[in-house]
């Protein structure tokens, strides 16, 4: 039989446009008739583009080919091989030898041999194997499939027989060793357009060792932010709860808003209910979650009042929001509320409310914020909720609300800078909160701590019944001139006023004793500071050559302004925290809020030393003192919470506070700041740290913080504290780490290991250990890739003897992090001595 076959062909590439209307020779125009017709009926006018070395119509087979760096795109399709053949009989596309499909959203296609449809959307593929990148929290991920042999339907659901998946990348010297994980199944069903993976007869394999297996499971697809069906399992181990598991379904009801339910069956305590709902609207977005639990072994959680084991019904209610109003507004709002404050960390319910800060609490805000280009505008009000046994709800206060303001402008009539300050503040609580100042003045039939004694002399006031309300403004001015010498004179001006409006409630528990500190009426109190001062520097350059400079820099600094007024006739309620050191050595004034104003004339006096060198080097002296000049010292005359006494600052002439940084280069920094007494030059408060990041000649960083602070009894403290925190952190190799810190209590004063007495909380005295005590310690092992993350970590934490928790637990804690990139993540935490567990968590 005669074989009829015409080549077109030529020394460049042979470019042949089906669909085309043109004026070919006659095969080609039939090879445009026979595909191109097939394909140019589809509604969008779509046209097939060959590029090919060698087109070849084969009459007798009524086939053509294209061979030679083939490439047919389609419909966002690429289809690439080395010969690419067209059967007319039967409609099928023939790519062999190198062949690669690449779709329209990236993922791309390799085999040994293709058998498609004429528009690429069905077929079969030998060899398979899957390509696919996408982009998840601005992270790339690539997964892999492979399969001897797949099919395509439709282009939308390819179906790989004998399939394995996998997030890792090959190994680059044995690309036919195992990945780190894979998933094996009989089948794997990847449907584009419901952007989810079906496994059927799956295993999971860790070096290509089996671990799980499933008889049939889905996951979203890596393209998928968000979809309807259930999430990673959760399970739960604990003596508190027991045994648990729960499967959280995710509805995602439309695109801008879902639903999330998570009920966990627990064998002690029954069923605890959980769900979050989250809409996202045109300005912003909220969210609202519920947990609650009609709770069935009460015997687990301590009696009341140290713990929830009166309590049938626990749960809470949370919400939070934000919306922008313009581009410069935004209000929004983070509030929770609990039955008792235990729940949250009784049953780990998940709260954006939580902040430890000093201590753990619950804090509830609602705010209204705005930004400008040199102002600032913030008004929120606050409700805290202590999630301690020894927090008394009564004590916290209702912060209705808190205004801040600020503007900074450049006046021409005056140069420099001018800036306005506003505050307001209101806030209310039932019951006063003392704070005793020796182990003989605690009160020994409460929980709560409050005085025996209520002698100002032995107790502190650290808050006040009732309501207090004060609006702060503050004026001030500035401006920095430089004379022909080099000298820096910095005049500056400013005047403060303060309103403040005290009504104290003397009803109620203990609130009587405030009488004892505050006048009994109403009052409306005026204070007005105002101020003028000015700043010197003169700074002394020396060149070190090419390889930096030196500079010398004496300091002066003096403010003149009126007495403070009203001091201990007010409550202080945002400037208790006094911390005298070289960075507050030259603030104009010392304290931290609003509530004291500082007075007198005041000089401030310092010296500083900066070299900067090659290789980055750097290092910085300060050192300084502060003077009383003349007037009334505010910081000697004490408030009702003592602020000022023993901060440094309550003699003529302070404390001198110096600091000393130094920085060789970008890998290690020392810096360490301390106040000597002005008397003997003791050393009243020092801290230290330095940082070593040893690469590239050892993968280690380290830091090691030290911290000595002297007894100040008159404010609270009446014993030294000194602690030393160490952590580090080792990249044995690019994928594995080790990593610990320690944290180590210097001062050896404990708490005795007395036996709380439930009907008799009395205060537990103090010891003096002779060996030093581990506070807190931590270690772990971490490993990281491109789609593994593993971490397996031991936590010690000190035992509290007041049981804050509520639970009868312990505290060495062994936690178990495994991610597996677009598969899921599991965590699993528990407590491995005593008598409680902790929970575990897989995702």
């Amino acid at each position: 039989m005669q074989r009829l076959k015409t080549t077109i062909a030529t020394s460049a590439v042979a470019t042949a446009l089906l669909c085309a209307v043109g004026s070919m020779p006659a095969p080609a125009q039939s090879l445009n008739e026979s595909l191109g017709s097939r394909l140019q009926a589809n509604p969008n006018g779509d046209r097939l583009l060959v590029d090919a070395r060698e087109i070849i119509y084969d009459n007798d087979r009524n086939t053509i080919a294209a061979s030679g760096d083939v490439q047919m795109n389609y419909q966002g399709r690429t289809l690439q091989a080395d010969r690419v053949t067209y059967d007319r009989n039967t409609g099928r596309v023939y790519a062999e030898g190198n062949a690669r499909l690449t779709d329209a959203s990236g993922a791309v296609v390799t085999g040994e041999r293709f058998e498609l449809t004429d528009d690429f959307k069905n077929g079969f593929i030998d060899s398979l194997r899957v390509v696919q990148t996408t982009v998840d929290n601005g992270r790339p991920v690539t997964t892999r499939f492979s399969s001897p042999r797949a099919e395509r339907a439709a282009g939308e659901t390819t179906t790989f027989e004998s399939g394995t998946y996998t997030a890792c990348e090959p190994c680059k010297d044995n690309p036919e060793r195992p990945p780190l994980w894979q998933v094996k199944a009989a089948r794997i069903i990847h449907n584009n357009s419901e952007q989810t993976i079906y496994y059927e007869d799956a295993t999971l394999e860790v070096l290509g060792l089996p671990v799980a297996y499933l008889p049939y499971f889905w996951t979203p697809d890596p393209t998928v932010k968000r979809k309807t069906g259930f999430l990673a399992p959760r399970y739960v181990i604990s003596n508190t709860l027991g045994f648990g598991a729960s499967l959280p379904f995710f509805w995602a009801i439309a695109p801008n808003y879902d639903l999330t339910l998570a009920p966990t069956f627990l064998t002690r305590q029954g069923v605890l209910g959980q769900a979050e709902w989250r809409h996202r609207l045109e300005t912003g977005a909220y969210n609202i979650r519920v947990a609650g639990i009609d709770q069935q072994d009460k015997d687990a959680f301590l009696p009341s009042p140290f713990g929830p084991g009166d309590r049938d019904f626990r749960g809470s209610l949370e919400t939070a929001g934000q919306f922008h109003i313009n581009e410069r507004w935004k209000w929004g709002w983070d509030i929770a509320l609990v039955s008792d404050k235990w729940f949250l960390e009784n049953y780990r319910v998940r709260s954006e409310s939580l902040q430890s800060i000093y201590l753990k609490e619950s804090v509830s805000t609602l705010y209204l914020q705005g930004q400008g280009d040199r102002s600032f505008f913030d008004m929120r009000g606050y409700y805290f909720q202590g999630l301690s046994t020894q927090d008394w709800q009564k004590q916290q206060p209702v912060v209705h609300p808190v205004v801040d303001y600020d503007k900074r402008i450049t006046p021409s009539f005056l140069g420099g800078e001018f800036g306005i300050n506003v505050n307001v503040t209101s806030l209310s609580r039932e019951a006063a909160q003392f704070e005793p100042l020796t182990a003989t003045n605690r009160a020994s039939y409460s929980i709560y701590q409050t005085c025996a004694i209520f002698d100002p002399e032995e107790c502190l006031v650290r808050g006040a019944s009732g309501t207090m309300s004060r609006a702060s403004i503050t004026a001030s001015w500035r401006r920095e001139f430089i004379d022909p010498i080099g000298q820096v004179w910095t005049p500056f001006a400013y005047v403060r006023a303060d309103n403040f409006w005290i009504a104290p409630d003397f009803n109620g528990y203990q609130n009587n004793e405030l009488t004892n500190y505050l006048a009994g009426d109403d009052d409306y109190l005026f204070r007005a500071t105002p101020a003028v001062g000015v700043e010197y520097r003169y700074p002394f350059v020396a060149s070190l050559g090419t390889s930096g400079r030196q500079v010398i820099e004496p300091i002066a600094q003096i403010i003149a302004r009126p007495n403070e007024t009203k001091i201990g006739n007010l409550p202080n309620e945002d400037a208790q925290s006094l911390v005298f050191d070289d960075t507050s050595l030259f603030d104009w004034d010392k304290f931290s809020g609003y509530d004291r104003a500082e007075g007198g004339v005041r000089a401030n006096l310092g010296i500083q030393y900066t070299v900067t060198g090659a290789d980055n080097f750097y290092a910085n002296a300060l050192f300084g003192q502060s003077y009383q000049v003349a007037g009334r010292n505010s910081f000697r005359q004490a408030d009702l919470a003592n602020v000022g006494l023993e901060s440094g600052l309550e003699s003529r002439a302070s404390d001198y506070v110096g600091r000393i940084q130094i920085a060789p280069n970008q890998n290690f920094s020392f810096v360490t700041r301390a106040r000597f007494d002005h008397d003997d030059f003791d050393v009243n408060r020092i801290e230290a740290g330095v940082r070593a990041n040893f690469n590239p000649y050892l993968p280690l960083s380290t830091s090691l913080t030290y911290a000595r602070y002297e007894a100040q009894p008159e404010i609270g403290f009446p014993r030294r504290r000194e602690g030393l925190l160490g952590t580090a952190t080792w990249n044995v190799t690019p994928n594995w780490s080790l990593s610990g810190s320690v944290l180590l209590d210097l001062d050896r004063y404990l708490l005795a290991r007395e036996t709380y007495a439930l009907q008799n909380a009395n205060y537990p005295g103090t010891t003096r250990e002779d060996q030093v005590y581990v506070s807190a310690m931590s270690i772990g092992i971490g490993y990281v890739d491109e789609c593994t993350t593993l971490s397996v970590r031991y936590s010690m934490t000190p035992r509290s003897l007041t049981t804050s928790s509520g639970e009868k637990n312990t505290n060495h804690t062994v936690m178990l992090s495994l991610e597996l990139r677009t598969l899921g993540e599991a965590t699993i935490s528990q407590r491995i001595d005593g008598d409680a567990g902790e929970e575990g968590v897989a995702n």
